[in-house]
Order: structure tokens, then sequence, then C-alpha cells
């Protein structure tokens, strides 16, 4: 099937896109974002994100692999070489970028199959290799929700993207303030369990069966005074060596799995 063909990276299109790629702004203000790669773009149509147009470099992708995603938009565009490289955010991948509408992330639209949720949330998360880290971790224990709280860097950043290995677009993410976060919390009767150091114990003395929200912040700050007094319990990991703090998405990880260990036991 023909398709339109565009060759110069100074077209004017192709730039917009190099600005939707590089500038936060630009994706928030037009709602739209760039995915590259195969495995990122099945997860993204497997998560209902809806494609506006598909942009591919027909020496990368087999014609069948570009059919099984074409199916999914009709708005396809071949792109040259140099746009495709001026397009990609990886010096390798498979031929294939995509342009994707947002979706939503309000706290109201999130849905909970059993009565007894089990939610991570971050506090101000800024780097995008530990939020993707995070989010591959909640796609793992296949937890119910990922939370945000007064975000730093927005979702569809192409690093976030790619430290995620797409887990962004499998897990049901919400981002608000920290307020409002904890009275969506108190209301839908989740235990809060805070990682901090500050008066707490250790967090596999604790019942996480019950509708549970495990909330971590940054390495440098931990979490705020406002989710510590809002805290059911605080909880640590106890530590058998020097330092008294370890990786946001490795100490998540510790607490989310045995949340998810109690579970499997009850």
């Amino acid at each position: 099937m023909p398709h339109k063909f565009i060759s110069s990276t100074q077209n004017s299109f192709i730039k917009q896109l190099v600005q939707l790629k590089d500038k936060s702004r630009e994706r928030k203000t037009s709602g739209l974002f760039l995915i590259e790669g195969q495995r990122e773009l099945s997860l993204a149509i497997k998560g209902g994100f809806v494609i506006e147009t598909l942009l591919f470099f027909s020496e990368l992708i087999s014609e069948a692999q570009l059919n099984s995603f074409s199916m999914h938009c009709e708005n396809v565009v071949e792109i040259s070489k140099d746009v495709f490289q001026k397009l990609a955010h990886r010096s390798t991948t498979e031929g294939i970028i995509a342009i994707v509408k947002n979706k939503s992330h309000d706290l109201e639209q999130l849905t909970f199959k059993n009565k007894s949720p089990l939610i991570l949330v971050a506090e101000a998360p800024e780097k995008p290799g530990n939020i993707g880290a995070l989010l591959r971790t909640a796609d793992a224990a296949n937890v119910d929700a990922v939370i945000i709280a007064n975000p730093k860097t927005d979702l569809y950043n192409p690093n976030i993207i790619r430290s995620s290995v797409g887990c962004v677009f499998t897990n049901q993410i919400a981002t608000g303030t920290s307020s409002e976060i904890i009275d969506f919390l108190k209301t839908q009767q989740v235990n809060i369990y805070c990682a901090a150091l500050q008066a707490s114990t250790s967090y596999f003395n604790q019942d996480f069966v019950k509708a549970s929200a495990i909330v971590v912040g940054t390495e440098a700050d931990g979490l705020s005074e406002e989710w510590l007094e809002a805290s059911t319990q605080n909880i640590i990991i106890p530590m058998q060596g020097e330092i008294d703090s370890m990786n946001v998405s490795v100490a998540a990880g510790i607490l989310i799995f045995e949340a998810v260990r109690q579970r499997r036991l009850n």
C-alpha cells in the first residue's frame, strides 16, 4: 500500500514532532506524545491509547510488522533515514514511531477490581529512571494503581517511556497533590503506610492484606510532613549495613512484594 513519504528533516510537520519529543510544554499543550519501538507501542495499544499517526522507516520494519500496527491507525507515513534518526530517542530501535493521544490521570477515574486494592504512591519523584523503575515494579506486582503526588516530570517524557519499557501504558496511573491523594485514600478507606525513618516499625510486621497504599518519597528528602501526619503507620526496611537508605525503586519493590506475598498466603 502506498504511503505519504517525508524525506526532509526541515519539513514543518517533522519540526513539530521534534518539539513534541523534546518539550514537556509542547506535550501538555497539544495533548500528544511520541512512542518509539514495537514493544512500547504494542503495550500502548493494549492499554487503550489512541494512535493518531504512525511513522515508519522501511529498512527497519517488515511489512507484516507494520500491518500489525497500521490496523490501529489510518494515518501512516513513511519517513527517510534522516527523519527517523531525527525523531528517534534511542540509538537503536525498530523502525516505528507513533503520535499518540495523552490519557487523563485524574484520581476520580481510578477504578478498583477488588475491595482491598494495593496502591503504590510516590511523592514528587523527579528522575525519569526512578519513575520508570517504579512503574516496572508496579507492573510486575500487578498493583491496582500507581499514584504520583506533586509530579515534577510529565509521564510521557521519552526517558520515562524508555526506562519503564512501556509499563507507563500498562499501569493504572493517577496524579494529584498530596492533599488530594490523602483525601482520596481516606475516602476509599485505604490504609496509608509511609516508608520513613521516624516513628517506624518493620514493614514485615504490618498487615498489607487490607486495602493498602505504600508511600515512598525521594532519597534526598524522604516524605513530606503532610504524608507523615496522614500515615496509618510508618514502616521501615531494617538495614544491615552502614547506610540508612536505599534507592526508592528498590525500597518500593521490597515493600510491594511483601504485600503481594501476604495476599497470596491469605
